[in-house]
């Protein structure tokens, strides 16, 4: 017996109603159904109402943000799909390396780190690298443990695919739309 007919039943008059009455009950039995299930419903609801919750209503989410963003072509797995949304929900907006270290975090990828690149003076350490003056525009970022970030093609692939291919698009595409525009940015998989 569920939950809302057990109460519709304590809700009739005592004197005036038999509540086991077998047509009543069948009544009380359908309604308190309903009543379970729009209960069952609110409380889906409630966790559709926040981002990292949401499974029904993903695909709303990521239609208010712009997801998936402009630049990414391949499908993503809904882990991907629910971090890229928690990362545009989040996001503060920034062009620090705390920023983007942040956001690198967001998409999976928590031991991600950030190389800048200085000129070569007679103060430098005599083992650094030699850099141009072009190179102080670029800088690196260290994504390691990538998850999926190698592929190779095998006998399904198709005839044009690459032989090897690795980076992850949806990560290089959101680091691209937000990076300082007079930068470049070289992406370091493991």
């Amino acid at each position: 017996m569920n939950q809302h007919s057990t109460v519709l039943k304590q809700c009739l008059p005592a004197v005036s109603y038999d509540a086991n009455a077998s047509n009543l009950a069948i009544e009380l039995s359908a309604v308190g159904n309903q009543l379970d299930s729009a209960l069952h419903y609110a409380d889906q609801l409630a966790e559709e109402m926040v981002a990292d919750t949401a499974m029904q209503t993903l695909t709303d989410w990521e239609r208010v943000y712009g997801l998936p963003d402009a630049c990414v072509t391949i499908a993503q797995s809904l882990a991907q799909r629910k971090a890229a949304l928690l990362s545009k929900v989040q996001a503060k907006g920034g062009q620090s390396r705390a920023y983007f270290i942040s956001l690198a975090m967001a998409l999976g990828y928590p031991a991600a780190s950030i190389d800048e690149f200085a000129l070569l003076t007679c103060n430098s350490d005599c083992n650094g690298e030699l850099n141009s003056q072009n190179d102080l525009l670029a800088w690196r970022l260290n994504l390691p443990n990538a998850s999926g970030g190698l592929f190779v093609m095998d006998c399904d692939s198709d005839c044009n695919s690459a032989l090897q291919s690795w980076g992850d698009e949806a990560i290089q595409c959101r680091i691209d739309l937000f990076k300082p525009a007079h930068t470049s940015v070289i992406f370091a998989y493991p």
